[in-house]
């Protein structure tokens, strides 16, 4: 298993030695960049994170580097300090030093991705290929030596602005009470896990001033014997739909399942299957939409780093939400009230049903990459591949956005109205986020 780790880790490094020599333009290669965030990727899935908080490492990581490239490129793109929340100093750029400020930003990358949540060393084989990487394509030593020293300078900078943000006091919350009542949520089939992030709500925004900036409605009242309620519709639709999957439909909830740890059962015998996150995901489609408009390092950078923001502040935004309202799962209304037999093409996730996280991120993060790249982007989402899942082609952002919407409704795990109001309210979310970065100049 390890030598699998090992390959994913290092294959992207072996081929660019093989096939380049001069180090600025090895370096300056965005996807380079997209291959080093697939790294930190496959690090994330491989610690089994929970989707939110693996949006922290994305976000802090991709801020890191781009912060190095504000610095050495300050007449395209402007620092974040002062525009993130709590966000207000960064390491000052040294005068008179040599600096790669690409190898710079990947290595600021690699050590705060690493130390944001994550043991000491999880990067530290990948970092280490870099570094050779550089000296086999002829980067001289003191400049090896002053990039490095000024990745390490801006990541301190980083995390020390990242250990305010609550993750540490989340830890050791209050545990989150379950109360076994009509309506809401009670842990679900195979593993009946317990709620997962409970206190995500007070973890530090980066750009919105306050969870309840941009407020969902209620869902509607739990009500399952009004044949005429909204609430029995929607329990209805969504156990009719399930029991009557298309292909087509089958596809689109495999292909945005992202489930991180998929739990099966056979007998005594269990095991978990891991796949991204959907942050990890929508990492995935950044750099597949920067190398198809083939942006520059910067650009990447920079597309990166808006829309981790984005899911990051989003993640928030929705955990307050489903702990707000604690709304039961489909599964278990279906299976308690209309069909003991009854089970969602997707395996339940353990936390709340409304809002659905899912549809909130993928519309906060299609606005972020429409402002970065415009909306009218055919591509095809090559993500799933490497876990078995045949690839889907979309003609912009935003559809691939509104298609995950229908993907949490066709995988039984949300009711249709959840997911059309979460996708609403994450495009809200997104475009705040897009209205007030100023990022490139």
């Amino acid at each position: 298993m390890k030598r699998n780790w090992l390959y994913i880790l290092l294959a992207p490094l072996l081929l660019y030695s093989c096939k380049h020599k001069d180090y600025q333009k090895v370096f300056q290669d965005p996807q380079l960049y997209s291959k080093t965030v697939h790294a930190l990727n496959a690090v994330v899935m491989g610690n089994n994170f929970t989707p939110v908080v693996a949006s922290r490492n994305y976000a802090y990581a991709n801020v890191a580097a781009y912060e190095v490239m504000a610095a050495g490129y300050p007449g395209k793109y402007q620092s974040l300090v002062g525009q993130l929340n709590g966000f207000k100093a960064v390491a000052k750029l040294p005068k008179g030093k040599n600096i790669d400020f690409e190898y710079a930003a990947i290595m600021a990358f690699c050590n705060v991705g690493e130390v944001v949540t994550f043991p000491a060393g999880s990067m530290k084989i990948y970092t280490d290929s870099l570094r050779d990487l550089a000296i086999e394509n002829g980067m001289p030593d003191d400049v090896i030596k002053n990039s490095e020293d000024y990745a390490n300078a801006v990541s301190k900078s980083i995390i020390k602005w990242s250990i305010k943000d609550n993750y540490l006091q989340t830890r050791t919350g209050v545990k989150y009470t379950i109360k076994d009542s009509a309506g809401r949520w009670v842990p679900t089939p195979p593993a009946y896990t317990d709620a997962v992030e409970p206190h995500w709500k007070e973890i530090r925004l980066m750009v919105l001033k306050s969870p309840q900036q941009i407020l969902f409605a209620p869902p509607p009242p739990f009500n399952v014997t009004d044949t005429s309620s909204k609430y029995y519709h929607e329990v209805m639709l969504s156990k009719n739909t399930i029991e009557h999957l298309t292909p087509e439909q089958t596809h689109i909830a495999d292909f945005w399942d992202d489930n991180p740890g998929k739990l099966s059962v056979q007998g005594h015998f269990m095991y978990v299957a891991k796949k991204f996150s959907p942050g990890g995901h929508w990492m995935s489609i950044t750099g597949i939409i920067a190398q198809k408009k083939n942006a520059d390092f910067g650009t990447t950078v920079c597309a990166y780093t808006k829309t981790s923001i984005a899911l990051f502040d989003a993640f928030i935004q929705c955990w307050t939400v489903k702990y707000m309202y604690n709304t039961v799962r489909p599964e278990t209304v279906i299976d308690k009230y209309f069909d003991a037999e009854w089970r969602p093409h997707l395996q339940t996730p353990p936390f709340p049903e409304y809002s659905c996280g899912h549809c909130t991120i993928s519309a906060a993060a299609a606005e972020s990459l429409t402002s970065v790249f415009g909306d009218n982007v055919a591509y095809t989402d090559t993500s799933e591949l490497e876990f078995g899942i045949k690839s889907r082609s979309f003609q912009s952002i935003r559809s691939a956005a509104s298609e995950t919407a229908m993907s949490r409704f066709y995988g039984g795990i949300h009711f249709h109205n959840s997911c059309m109001v979460s996708s609403g309210y994450g495009k809200a979310v997104g475009s705040y986020i897009v209205s007030e970065l100023k990022m490139k100049k």
